[in-house]
């Protein structure tokens, strides 16, 4: 067992893991951040993006040794990024998502968010190209990504964080 300590979601946390253990793991069976989700465990789908100190990672490619000492946003805790919201309210490129129905089963849904919410970081005025670049390595099987292109300009449209 190796002993690591991180901040996720704004919590100190500090656990014994087994070196071997991936970080979507250590979040969803450790910690509860179910919202994190396995995919395919290969890192082709992008479903268990968070991100590690402010960058997106998908998490099945990451042991949670590897993250010792970081600090993991979840999608449970990405409202909480916001200065100023208040308790409950979404972070912007959740309430884009909801806004412009970019989501259907819901699955890929909170990697597309996290991925998105990292690509507006680096590019707050993405165009549509660009968009669908940057959302490359997160996959759905049910929308088209048209709706998700749509969330993601409604959100580089409106405040961002």
């Amino acid at each position: 067992m190796t002993r690591i300590k991180l901040t996720v979601d704004g919590m100190a946390v500090s656990d014994d893991v087994e070196p071997r253990t991936l970080l979507v793991h250590y979040l969803r069976e450790q910690l509860g951040k179910t919202g994190t989700v396995v995919g395919c465990d290969t890192s082709n789908c992008g479903a268990c993006t968070v991100h590690l100190d402010g960058q997106s990672v998908k998490s099945c490619n990451v042991l949670a040794v590897q993250a010792d000492g970081g600090e993991i946003t979840t999608i449970e805790g990405l409202a909480d990024t916001v200065p100023d919201r208040a308790d409950g309210q979404l972070h912007p490129v959740q309430e884009a998502f909801r806004e412009c129905h970019g989501l259907q089963c819901g699955y890929c849904t909170p990697g597309m968010i996290m991925a998105s919410v990292d690509l507006l970081n680096r590019n707050p005025h993405p165009t549509e190209q660009e968009i669908r670049e940057g959302l490359e390595g997160n996959l759905c099987r049910c929308t088209g990504y048209h709706n998700i292109v749509r969330a993601v300009q409604y959100a580089a449209e409106g405040e961002q964080p």
